[in-house]
């Protein structure tokens, strides 16, 4: 079971956004004989079942509402939380960059509210596990309500332990750290990951990457990437078209990593190949 209906029409069951123009969007699950209620006043549940996906449906108040399947984006962004998420803008470039894929099994350490583990669990499918580790108990419980709102739990294994005792997990395909200190973990990271597996992190600041960077060399990690990703909305006016006010900038450096078989000549000594003019 996913949370996504590939239906036409909304059921009983299904996560539905009631999407209003100029406020508030909300994202509820449609259950018969139930009533959501907000500022913009009420709408009983059972005049949205059975209704196709897009329709305009009014509040006892006239307020307007499009009755949408939420994109996995909008559930991300109202995802319940305690802790900091990741964006998509950072979670699709992830997603594509660690080759997350269904049948995959992927480790995550730092569950948080668990925004991510809920990407990971809908990529990998039923077919593929995630493995997702947290030292504190308040917030793998709630990670776990997220998880099983959009029934994703059965796909994901969650640990309440500390990763500094390392990971129980071998051969792994992917593994991410969101952890403030993911330096200290680079030896315990190699042992979890079948060589030439994905690895990712992010970090806030240069200074933990250059610490994180130097763990990663010294472990047999190659093909070291840095990067961040800026997201800039633009105002829909086809007669004024700019960009909008405010800007989604910086949010964390992205750090992508594959570890080897330990080298018989250390890869930075590898003399590059000299470019050529059709390479230019």
């Amino acid at each position: 079971m996913n949370w996504y209906n590939t239906d036409t029409h909304a059921k009983d069951g299904d996560l539905a956004q009631l999407a209003g123009m100029g406020h508030k969007n909300f994202i509820i699950r449609l259950k018969a004989g139930t009533v959501f209620q907000s500022h913009k006043g009420i709408i009983p549940h059972d005049e949205m079942i059975g209704l196709p996906w897009g329709t305009q449906v009014l509040s006892h108040k006239g307020s307007p509402f499009y009755l949408l399947q939420p994109s996995f984006a909008d559930l991300l962004i109202e995802t319940p939380r305690t802790t900091q998420i990741l964006y998509p803008k950072d979670i699709g470039f992830l997603m594509v960059n660690l080759g997350v894929m269904p049948g995959l099994h992927v480790i995550e350490a730092g569950t948080g509210s668990g925004a991510l583990t809920c990407a990971f669990a809908s990529i990998v499918g039923s077919t593929g596990k995630v493995t997702s580790y947290e030292a504190k108990p308040d917030f793998q419980n709630l990670a776990r309500k997220n998880l099983e709102r959009l029934d994703l739990l059965d796909r994901v294994e969650l640990k309440l332990r500390n990763i500094s005792e390392g990971f129980d997990e071998t051969n792994a395909d992917i593994l991410f750290l969101d952890v403030p200190d993911p330096h200290n973990y680079i030896e315990y990271v190699r042992k979890a990951l079948k060589p030439g597996g994905f690895f990712g992190c992010i970090l806030p600041t240069t200074n933990q990457v250059s610490l994180v960077l130097i763990e990663l060399k010294r472990n047999d990690f190659i093909f070291l990437e840095v990067c961040e990703i800026m997201l800039r909305y633009y105002k829909t006016e086809p007669a004024r078209l700019r960009p909008v006010d405010r800007m989604v900038a910086h949010t964390g450096y992205l750090i992508f990593a594959r570890p080897v078989i330990k080298p018989i000549v250390p890869f930075d000594e590898l003399r590059p190949e000299e470019e050529s003019e059709n390479d230019l």
